[in-house]
C-alpha cells in the first residue's frame, strides 16, 4: 500500500511540475516581462576612487547628481541637485577637465540619430552659482579644459561663450542650412563615421580646432514628416546617393588670443573623420581617407606653423575601419589598432611613426580597446582569443609582455573601467545566466562585490518551456560558420519539424554569440513551443573571424551571405528531423535584404521569408 501512495504522490508531483511550465506569449515578449535589470549609465571621477550616476525621478521633476565610492559602492555625497541647488530639470551632464564645473543640458530635442540641440546651462561647484549658455537651443556644447568657456554651435556656426562675463563671441560667419556647417557634422558624416561635434579643445584652452563642411554641391532629399499636425510637412535636406557629391570638408584652427582663424591645407583629403589634440598644446593629430575608404592617413599639424606632416599611412584592399583607438602616450609614441595581420590587433609606434612593436597577436580579434594606465604600463582590452563567440577582458603590458585574462566566465564580459584604472565594473552574460554585473580588481581581476544579478528573472524562466541555444559550427562553401539552433522542448528525431532561419549578415555584424537573449531570443522561443526549430548562421561578411571572412563581401554585397544562408538551409534540410518542405528565413534591416533575396535567389530552398525594413 505504502509503495502505490508514494507513486501516486511522485506522479502528482510530476504532474504539477509540468503543470507548472507554460509557454511564452507576444504579450509578455513585447509587454517588457522578460526585460533585465541594469546599472545607470556611471562616469568615473578622475581620482579613480568614485564614480557618478545621474537620477531622474520624473514624478517630482526632480535629477540629481550622485557620487559613490568604488571599494563600497556606497553613496558618498550628492554633488547636485536640480532640487536643492536651484538648476532646471536636467536630463544629462558632463564635468569640465578639472571637474570644477558641470555642464547640464535640458529640454533637449532629437535632431537625427546621434545629433541633438537643447538649453544648456554651465553650474559653478566652487560658487554653487549656474549661467544659462544661450537662450536658444544649441547643438554640442564642449566646455574648455579649464572650465572657463564653452565652445558650441548653433544654426551652423559656432561660438564661444566665457562663463566670467557671460559674455559671447561668433567665431564664424558663413554658416548656412543646406549650404554650410561649421563645427558639427553633416548627416553623412553622423550617420557613417559616427560623431557630431566636429571641433576639439586643445590641451591649454588657447586653440580651437574645427571642421567645415561645404555641402552646397549636395544634392537634396525631401521627406514627409508625419507629426502632431494634420497635414505632414516636408523636410529638405542634403543627402549624397553612391556616386553623388559630398560635402567638401575641410579643417581650420581658430587662436583665442588672436582672434583670428588659420586654414589648414590637408592636401588630398576627402574624409576627415577624427580630429584629435597630442599631448603638446601646438600638435594636432587628424585622420584622412581616400574616396573608397582603403587608404588612411594620419597627419600631425603643427598649430604655429600651420604645417602638416605624415605621422602614420594604413591602405587595405577592401576598407579601412575608423576608430577612437589611437592614444598618444607621454613621448609622443602611440598606440594604434589595425587588421594589417587578418586580425584586429593592438600596436605599438614611436614618435616618428615607425612600428615599435605589435602588442597582441593570434587568429583571434581585439574587439574592444579599453586604454592605456601610465601607472602600471598596462593596455586594456577585449578579445575573442576563447573564441570568436565569447568575450574576455585581458592586460598586458606597453612591451607586449605579462599578459593576463582579468575574466573567468565563459560568455560575454565587457568592462568599465575607473579613470586610473584601479577597478573595473565588469558585465557579464551568457545564454543561461542573465546579465550580472560585478566590481573587480584591474590588476589581476579579482571580484571585489557582487552589484546586480538578475536572478529573479533567471528565477521567473524557470517556469517557461524553454530549450537550450545549441551552439556548433557548419561547415558551408569551405568555412566553418558559426550556428545555434533552438529545438521543441519536447524534441524527437523521429519527428519532421519546419526549419526557420534567423540572420542579419551585415559587414562585421554578429548574431551567434554566448549572450543573454533579447526580444528576437524569446519570440524564438515561443516558435520552437509550437514545434519550429530557429537557427542562426553568421555566414561569410560578418565579424570576428579576421579580415578576410569579413572583406570578403567587399563590392560583393548580398553575393557570398545570400550563398551561404542558402547552403546552410540545403544543409540543414538533409537532417533527418527537418522538413525541407517547410523552410523559411527572416531578417531585419540588412537582415530583411538577405531574406527578400534569399526567397528569389532560393526559391526552390525556402517556402517563407519575412523582410522587416529591409535595405532597399
Amino acid at each position: 500500500m505504502k509503495k502505490y501512495l508514494l507513486l501516486f504522490i511522485f506522479l502528482s508531483a510530476t504532474s504539477l511540475a509540468f503543470t507548472q511550465q507554460k509557454n511564452i506569449s507576444l504579450e509578455e515578449i513585447w509587454g517588457g516581462k522578460f526585460s533585465t535589470k541594469g546599472l545607470q549609465e556611471l562616469r568615473s571621477m578622475n581620482d579613480g576612487e568614485h564614480y557618478t550616476i545621474l537620477n531622474i525621478d520624473n514624478a517630482r521633476g526632480v535629477s540629481s547628481i550622485e557620487q559613490f565610492a568604488y571599494e563600497t559602492l556606497e553613496r558618498t555625497t550628492t554633488i547636485l541637485s536640480s532640487e536643492e541647488n536651484g538648476v532646471p530639470l536636467f536630463s544629462s551632464y558632463t564635468f569640465s577637465e578639472d571637474e570644477s564645473k558641470i555642464l547640464l543640458a535640458t529640454e533637449v530635442e532629437r535632431i537625427y540619430r546621434r545629433s541633438r540641440k537643447g538649453i544648456y546651462y554651465v553650474y559653478d561647484k566652487a560658487r554653487e552659482t549656474t549661467l544659462k549658455i544661450s537662450d536658444q537651443k544649441i547643438m554640442s556644447p564642449y566646455l574648455s579644459p579649464d572650465g572657463s568657456k564653452v565652445a558650441y554651435v548653433f544654426e551652423n556656426d559656432l561660438y564661444l561663450f566665457e562663463l566670467l562675463t557671460g559674455s559671447t563671441q561668433r567665431i564664424t560667419t558663413d554658416g548656412e542650412y543646406n549650404a554650410i556647417i561649421n563645427g558639427v557634422t553633416d548627416w553623412v558624416y553622423e550617420e557613417e563615421f559616427g560623431f557630431v561635434r566636429a571641433f576639439d579643445w586643445n590641451s591649454d584652452g588657447t586653440i580651437l580646432a574645427f571642421l567645415r563642411f561645404d555641402e552646397r554641391a549636395v544634392p537634396e532629399f525631401s521627406m514627409d514628416v508625419y507629426g502632431e499636425d494634420l497635414y505632414p510637412s516636408q523636410h529638405r535636406f542634403k543627402y549624397p546617393k553612391a556616386g553623388e557629391e559630398n560635402s567638401k570638408v575641410t579643417l581650420h584652427l581658430y587662436k583665442l588670443e588672436e582672434g583670428s582663424t588659420v586654414d589648414i591645407d590637408l592636401m588630398d583629403a576627402y574624409y576627415i573623420p577624427r580630429i584629435q589634440w597630442k599631448n603638446q598644446a601646438d600638435e594636432l593629430s587628424v585622420q584622412t581617407l581616400n574616396r573608397a575608404q582603403n587608404y588612411l592617413k594620419i597627419y600631425t599639424v603643427n598649430a604655429d606653423e600651420a604645417s602638416v606632416s605624415l605621422l602614420l599611412e594604413e591602405k587595405d584592399q577592401a576598407y579601412v575601419d575608423v576608430t577612437d583607438n589611437l592614444t598618444f602616450l607621454a613621448d609622443d609614441s602611440f598606440i594604434w589598432t589595425s587588421e594589417k595581420s587578418g586580425f584586429n590587433h593592438i600596436y605599438l609606434y614611436k614618435p616618428d611613426g615607425n612600428l615599435k612593436k605589435q602588442l597582441t597577436e593570434g587568429p583571434w580579434e581585439v574587439t574592444n580597446y579599453y586604454g592605456y594606465d601610465p601607472g602600471s604600463k598596462s593596455i586594456f582590452y577585449q578579445s575573442t582569443e576563447n573564441g570568436s563567440i565569447v568575450r574576455d577582458i585581458y592586460k598586458i603590458g606597453i612591451n607586449g609582455r605579462n599578459k593576463k585574462r582579468l575574466t573567468e566566465m565563459e560568455g560575454t564580459n565587457s568592462a568599465a573601467f575607473s579613470t586610473n584604472y584601479t577597478y573595473f565594473i565588469n558585465t557579464f552574460s551568457n545564454t543561461e545566466v542573465p546579465y550580472r554585473y560585478t566590481l573587480h580588481k584591474a590588476s589581476d581581476g579579482k571580484k571585489i562585490k557582487d552589484i546586480l544579478d538578475n536572478s529573479s528573472l533567471a528565477e521567473l524562466l524557470q517556469g517557461y518551456n524553454l530549450s537550450p541555444k545549441e551552439f556548433s559550427t557548419l561547415e558551408i562553401n569551405g568555412f566553418d560558420l558559426n550556428m545555434w539552433m533552438i529545438k521543441p522542448v519536447d524534441f524527437d528525431p523521429n519527428k519532421k519539424y519546419p526549419l526557420l532561419l534567423f540572420q542579419y549578415s551585415g559587414p562585421g555584424s554578429q548574431q551567434v554569440a554566448n549572450r543573454w537573449l533579447g526580444s528576437n531570443d524569446y519570440w524564438h522561443q515561443m516558435l520552437a513551443q509550437q514545434g519550429i526549430v530557429v537557427a542562426c548562421v553568421d555566414g561569410r561578411g560578418t565579424g570576428f573571424k579576421g579580415r578576410d571572412f569579413k572583406k570578403m563581401t567587399y563590392r560583393e554585397l548580398g553575393k557570398f551571405e545570400v550563398e551561404d544562408q542558402i547552403s546552410a538551409a540545403k544543409k540543414l534540410s538533409e537532417y533527418s528531423w527537418i522538413d525541407e518542405d517547410r523552410t523559411g528565413i527572416w531578417g531585419w534591416s540588412y537582415g530583411g535584404f538577405m531574406s527578400s533575396n534569399c526567397i528569389l535567389q532560393g526559391n526552390d530552398t525556402f517556402e517563407l521569408a519575412i523582410a522587416v525594413a529591409p535595405v532597399t
